[in-house]
């Protein structure tokens, strides 16, 4: 069996007049993440992971944000492409571990529905999905509520 080991990181500021996306859900706050897309942390830094660990570069390479096409665009599409893609080239998801990196608001309680949300996109079972939570304890961007950050890791094997 061949396997390969991938890991993503984005970041994205906090605004007022915007919806929430995290994890591929709308979580209730007065700020949202700006971004050309929904700008969804969590399946951006998921994204990256997934792709580097099969060697495809990154999600700015396969969906620019200078592009018309991806202007708002929901996150679970683009999350959607990217396992096709990783098909194409015949690699698949085996498990995700992620952290979101979030002074408020809390994002434990919804951890369960991110999890059900993401789960058929990556044609994964939802016990292979694990998202954390995290502070950064009011230190740099993230504790001044300036904005969040998500980490993931995956693991990939060959179809």
């Amino acid at each position: 069996m061949k396997i390969r080991v991938g890991q993503g990181y984005d970041v994205h500021r906090l605004v007022e007049g915007r919806a929430l996306f995290l994890g591929g859900i709308e979580i209730p706050h007065e700020k949202g993440l700006l971004g050309h897309s929904d700008a969804d942390v969590l399946i951006h830094a998921i994204c990256d992971a997934l792709l580097g660990a099969a060697a495809l570069r990154d999600i700015g390479y396969h969906f620019p944000d200078n592009s018309a096409d991806f202007k708002d665009i929901d996150s679970k599409i683009l999350l959607k492409k990217t396992v096709d893609i990783l098909a194409e080239k015949g690699w698949k998801a085996v498990n995700v571990d992620a952290t979101v990196c979030a002074e408020r608001p809390k994002i434990n309680p919804h951890i369960p529905a991110m999890k059900e949300c993401l789960a058929p996109l990556m044609k994964l079972d939802v016990e292979d999905i694990s998202i954390k939570a995290t502070t950064t304890e009011k230190l740099g961007f993230v504790g001044r509520e300036e904005g969040m950050a998500a980490l993931a890791v995956v693991l990939i094997e060959k179809i």
